[in-house]
């Protein structure tokens, strides 16, 4: 079931979130913020411990104000529970931009209202293989390098953006509308809820979750 929501912050920030479990059995798909803190943290496998995994590293670091210390916090919170996930941290500057922080392959996106950049290099077997020249199966686009649980302050990824607007989503969401169908959204009026809906509508086969600041 479609879960969306509009909220305005104590700043002039304005977030909308979005989720839908989708085909799967379980919603393992997780978002979370606080302050200027925006997290999206997919759960690895179709599972309630995967569930509940990215729910825990959510929470854990939508409470810290650095992304690198907020993913970091994330894997702290996972020594009690069985499951793992990948991550996804921006946090707002005063300046209006964005510090983003990432483990695996959940992404961030920056947009102007026209075009769209990705901010986020995907930590995965297939981008790895892309770094080195090598053309890789489609199925490796799946299979992470990093996770929550082995994230470390040399391999989680950073990037910051001055950009206005900010779109974080689970490979649910981006595998399904690829880079073109995001953009063609953010170009208008976009919310979490239409990228959630328009992934689902183009066949996407995962939990599909994403979050908006702007």
């Amino acid at each position: 079931m479609l879960i969306d929501r509009t909220m305005p912050l104590g700043t002039a920030l304005t977030v909308t979130y979005a989720t839908d479990r989708g085909p799967r059995t379980h919603n393992a798909d997780a978002h979370a913020f606080a302050r200027r803190t925006f997290v999206v943290a997919d759960g690895v496998g179709d599972s309630a411990a995967a569930g509940e995994a990215a729910w825990a590293a959510a929470r854990a670091a939508a409470l810290l104000t650095d992304p690198v210390a907020a993913i970091l916090a994330a894997r702290d919170a996972l020594q009690v529970h069985s499951g793992d996930a990948v991550i996804v941290v921006a946090v707002a500057r005063p300046d209006g931009g964005f510090d983003v922080a990432w483990a695996g392959d959940a992404r961030a996106y920056a947009s102007d209202g026209e075009d769209l950049v990705q901010l986020t290099t995907d930590q995965t077997v297939a981008e790895y293989f892309r770094e080195h020249g090598v053309v890789p199966a489609p199925r490796l686009e799946h299979v992470v390098t990093n996770t929550v649980r082995h994230a470390t302050p040399e391999n989680i990824g950073r990037a910051a953006t001055r950009a206005a607007r900010l779109v974080l989503a689970s490979d649910g969401v981006y595998g399904p509308l690829g880079h073109e169908g995001i953009e063609a959204i953010t170009a208008g009026r976009v919310s979490a809820e239409r990228l959630v809906r328009a992934a689902l509508y183009a066949g996407g086969t995962d939990n599909a979750t994403a979050l908006v600041v702007s």
